[in-house]
């Protein structure tokens, strides 16, 4: 009898869930899962009928499988009361980690580089020291650091708002060469209005200014040799508008952490931005409209204001300084194998930017230290396997703001090939020529050779 019990309350369990799932469109992410637990239900009733009929049968009574007692029908039992148990059941069977949509990313990458002339930093290149002290002493780097692991979260629609969030490190944190640390890039959540094309992003990502990346593998992207921009925390308010039916634009505005000096031999030791009592703001504007027809066109024009308080002795006085910039970007498909994009800048205090070739602040003149530059490049392809970019970048201090042996001029030419070898897998070797000019003497030239190895999930 027991066993009969158990066969009509698995019945009814299964009946329930095929009902519940029909009639709840809303939940179509937990159908699947719902669907896979019903057919394994199923398989259970079937094995739960032939036992009891087995145990119901007399001893040496032969088995008559066409005499099986069909299972109750759906209509016949209270479904809705059981429907709610197996939903919260469903529930507690999802991923232990997480009841949210969450998708890992990234890639393992080896860099293997050969540098004519001393590279800084070397795993990926800055800069040439000066040959006033390095005369062409080539090196040779090899790391793993760049590798990447990233996490998409995707939450679940709430009316008109979708929520989401990412979480992305690599391991230039620091360390020695092979116990490299993990460093944070982007770690933040994000809250959109499809409707309404407006979004709000909170936590640390990519600045608002200059968002483009030259197409290199180099790490660093042409940082500190014309490209600007970097990633820190804030709090950004996205707006798009449809101008016409094929004319869009887009208004971008943060409130950012202003990431200043900490510690100088002339300054006390202590966060600069953070002194200065108030965030840094950024903004941009961009338009995307067609031009030669085969993809939208995007111009975009951005600027940052920030201030950094420096003490300048022990007595508590101290000096501010701001940093500024304005900046024009450009993205020009011109067909299916060829891109062009660029960025052009100019501003003052640019070392957290990343530019001005690392220098901000002239801490013997306390003046800051202009500089203006920007970068070019084409992605051409793919063609098989295989694709190409091609590019040049630079970046210009002011002379007059900075001490003999400061940077004066950052350029370089770069080119490489990316073939690859899989779904997955990519070789890519690329070609530099770097020029850096100091003041008073010391110029300095590097051709860098770089063969990467890439394994993307």
């Amino acid at each position: 009898m027991g066993r009969k019990i158990l066969l009509g309350t698995a019945v009814l369990m299964a009946a329930a869930v095929v009902c519940w799932a029909n009639g709840s469109g809303g939940l179509s992410q937990e159908n699947a899962q719902l669907r896979r637990r019903v057919e394994k239900l199923e398989k259970e009733v079937e094995e739960l009928k032939k036992m009891v009929m087995q145990q119901a049968q007399p001893a040496g009574a032969v088995k008559d499988e066409t005499k099986s007692v069909p299972p109750p029908k759906a209509g016949e039992i209270p479904l809705q009361k059981i429907a709610p148990e197996i939903q919260k059941d469903a529930e507690n069977k999802k991923h232990a980690w997480s009841g949210l949509d969450i998708q890992l990313y990234g890639y393992l990458k080896l860099d293997a580089a050969y540098d004519t002339s001393r590279i800084d930093n070397g795993n990926y290149a800055k800069w040439v020291q000066s040959e006033s002290s390095n005369d062409n002493d080539d090196q040779f780097n090899m790391t793993a650091n760049e590798s990447r692991l990233g996490m998409r979260i995707n939450g679940p629609q709430e009316g008109d708002m979708n929520t989401s969030g990412r979480v992305e490190v690599d391991f230039y944190g620091g360390g020695s060469e092979n116990k490299s640390q993990i460093m944070m890039r982007h770690a933040y959540l994000k809250i959109d209005w499809p409707q309404e094309r407006f979004n709000i992003i909170a936590g640390q990502t990519s600045d608002v200014i200059s968002p483009l990346f030259p197409p290199t593998l180099n790490y660093s992207v042409q940082w500190w040799a014309g490209n600007i921009g970097y990633r820190r925390p804030q709090i950004r308010l996205t707006k798009s508008l449809a101008l016409t039916s094929d004319v869009d634009l887009t208004l971008e505005g943060a409130l950012a952490r202003t990431i200043g000096i900490t510690t100088t031999p002339d300054f006390t030791p202590g966060d600069a931005g953070e002194d200065a009592g108030f965030p840094g703001v950024q903004t941009r504007a961009s338009v995307a409209f067609p031009l030669l027809g085969y993809k939208p066109t995007t111009f975009g024009l951005s600027g940052h204001w920030a201030t950094e308080e420096l003490d300048v002795d022990a007595t508590g006085n101290h000096k501010d300084f701001d940093s500024w910039s304005v900046n024009l970007d450009l993205e020009q498909p011109v067909n299916k194998w060829l891109t062009v994009k660029g960025e052009l800048f100019t501003g003052d205090n640019l070392s957290a930017y990343l530019g001005g070739i690392g220098q901000g602040v002239n801490t013997a003149t306390y003046e800051e230290i202009g500089s203006r530059g920007g970068w070019i490049a084409a992605s051409l392809g793919p063609w098989s396997k295989c694709r190409f970019n091609v590019g040049s970048s630079m970046d210009d201090v002011d002379s007059t703001d900075i001490n003999a042996g400061g940077r004066t001029l950052n350029r370089t030419l770069f080119g490489n090939l990316v073939y690859s070898l899989g779904k997955n897998t990519e070789i890519g070797l690329e070609l530099s020529h770097w020029r850096t000019e100091y003041k008073a003497g010391g110029d300095a030239d590097s051709l860098r050779a770089q063969t990467s190895l890439i394994y993307r999930f």
